[in-house]
């Protein structure tokens, strides 16, 4: 499996078990259950609705529109996650210097009690 697709599939299980607790991570679409994209209903049974159970080239554009609608949900998802772990990094930084900063106060003040 290409880097991107394992980060699609990574992204699709946080996002679903993000967004209710109810929801497990085997919700997302699994592309296996499909069959081919525009040609009706998949393996499982159910439709994509009336468009695309119709198949033809409506449902074959219908079901293209639709991959290009989540694969650009997932280029945002991708870009909000990297600002957040971006945003946590940042954070971090400033709590190390803080902490740093705490340390010298103190190694200056158990100076300051040997000197006396």
């Amino acid at each position: 499996m290409a880097a991107a697709e394992t980060i699609s599939v990574v992204l699709r299980r946080i996002v679903l078990r993000a967004g209710t607790g109810a929801m497990s991570g085997r919700a997302y679409s699994d592309s296996s259950q499909l069959g081919e994209l525009g040609k009706g209903a998949g393996k499982g049974g159910g439709g994509g609705g009336a468009v695309r159970e119709a198949g033809g080239a409506f449902g074959k554009r219908e079901a293209g529109e639709e991959e290009r609608y989540f694969k650009q949900k997932e280029r945002e998802q991708m870009a909000a996650l990297k600002k957040h772990h971006q945003e946590e990094i940042d954070h971090h930084k400033k709590e190390i210097e803080r902490l740093q900063k705490e340390i010298e106060r103190h190694k200056y003040k158990i100076k300051k009690l040997d000197d006396d």
